[in-house]
């Protein structure tokens, strides 16, 4: 078969392993991407990494018990629901050690992360010296094992997803209360501790379903990148939650295709290269946190500044001297410019029609002098408020270069307005020297 003709049939979906695979994975990245946000606001991002890895010595031990019970030991399910008694017993360690210790949570995670994974890695070994421990496939829990998902697999990762997603939609209020204000959710009734054990719960559960996908070493990733590049493009709580579910369901989907076209490529590191590769993405161009954004915000906010530094500048000199215009020279030892510097200004706010030559100085044009008196009027406002409300020295003022209209309210603003107009209104006895 041509790549065209196998990349025609992946996109198409009509292979039945791939379509097995592809919409297997998906709906577990989109409920563990909607999972994730809740632990990654709940600054328990480790969470996930520490259920994952203490879910080993319980498959190992379940897959013993059978053993020793004559079920014999590659019963799938059994397996599961050994992973899942270990991982709620992980879960409710951390808040049983939290109360009975002064440790961090990040610190109880570790301990629980190490221990059970150690333990894990020890019970393997005493496994696979069984007969037949080498052949029950518990590597695969460890690495993951999508390309051999089938039909059952994919339904029961199907209903843990929709019961993930049906619980964090009715408890959408009260994990955003847990995650951002559990004091105030206390005050009203809410009971924190259930909320946080269900979180983890909610977590376990599907870290449970994730292990045949990634296995417990990558699926930490699905838990936290899909929650982690969202945050760049908004900070709306429901288009976080929700951009991350689609973000964790796209991943998968690229990777698992990805990994259908090249068999030999391991899809469950696919699928996290994937995401790797969409927080990459989303740190450069994210609408809200990119750093392109945050660059260009940069830039803007320097141009700015420095713009309204020399209109005020020149503004006080021509006040304090007299004179209708100015040197160069004469506004170095207002700030701490250099040459270059100020003279970068000076062409700058001529290019833009703020200033203007006269004789050998510069002087204002119409709309760069009404544009210098909004900020010395705003500057001298935001001296006040800082005098008269936070107890700063007026030759201490920091005289920052932001609008007071966007610091303060209108009936405030209004009130610091009636005090310029008294005849001696308190401001610095001299220039603030400050960084250009």
């Amino acid at each position: 078969m041509s790549l065209a003709a196998s990349l025609f049939d992946t996109l198409l979906l009509t292979d039945w392993n791939t379509r097995v695979v592809v919409l297997g994975t998906s709906m577990f990245g989109c409920a563990a991407g909607v999972v994730g946000t809740f632990l990654v606001l709940r600054k328990r991002a480790l969470l996930g990494d520490t259920v994952s890895h203490a879910m080993l010595p319980g498959v190992v031990t379940a897959f013993l018990v059978m053993q020793a019970f004559g079920a014999g030991g590659k019963s799938f399910a059994g397996l599961l629901l050994g992973a899942a008694l270990a991982g709620m017993a992980a879960a409710m360690a951390i808040p049983v050690l939290r109360r009975a210790t002064r440790l961090k949570d990040d610190a109880i995670m570790g301990v629980v992360l190490g221990g059970g994974f150690g333990l894990g890695i020890a019970l393997l070994g005493v496994a696979q010296s069984l007969p037949g421990g080498n052949q029950a496939g518990l590597e695969s829990f460890i690495y993951g094992r999508t390309a051999s998902m089938v039909r059952s697999d994919a339904v029961g990762i199907g209903v843990t997803a929709c019961v993930a997603l049906l619980v964090s939609a009715l408890l959408a209020k009260e994990f955003r209360l847990l995650c951002f204000d559990e004091a105030f959710g206390r005050s009203i009734g809410r009971r924190e501790r259930l909320l946080d054990l269900g979180l983890m719960l909610l977590a376990v559960g599907v870290t449970v379903v994730g292990l045949q996908a990634v296995g417990l070493i990558l699926v930490i990733a699905l838990l936290i990148i899909p929650a982690a590049a969202a945050r760049f493009w908004t900070d709306n709580f429901i288009r976080v939650v929700v951009l991350a579910g689609f973000i964790g369901a796209g991943a998968c989907w690229v990777g698992a295709s990805i990994s259908a076209l090249a068999p030999k490529l391991p899809a469950g590191a696919i699928i996290v290269l994937t995401l790797a590769g969409m927080f990459c993405v989303s740190m450069a161009l994210g609408a809200r946190r990119g750093g392109i954004r945050r660059v260009g915000s940069a830039l803007l906010l320097r141009k700015r500044t420095g713009r309204q530094h020399l209109l005020r500048a020149a503004s006080e000199f021509m006040e304090s001297s007299g004179c209708a215009a100015w040197r160069i020279e004469d506004l170095r030892p207002m700030r701490s410019w250099s040459a270059s510097r100020l003279a970068g200004l000076h062409r700058k706010a001529a290019r833009t029609g703020d200033i203007q030559r006269s004789g050998r100085g510069w002087t204002l044009t119409p709309s760069g002098a009404e544009a210098a008196a909004r900020v010395v009027r705003n500057h001298r406002l935001w001296e006040i408020f800082l005098i008269r409300h936070a107890d700063i020295a007026a030759s201490h003022v920091d005289r920052d270069a932001d609008f007071v209209e966007h610091v303060l309210g209108d009936e405030l603003v209004a009130e610091l307005e009636s005090m310029l107009d008294t005849p001696d209104p308190p401001r610095s006895p001299h220039p603030i020297r400050g960084s250009a």
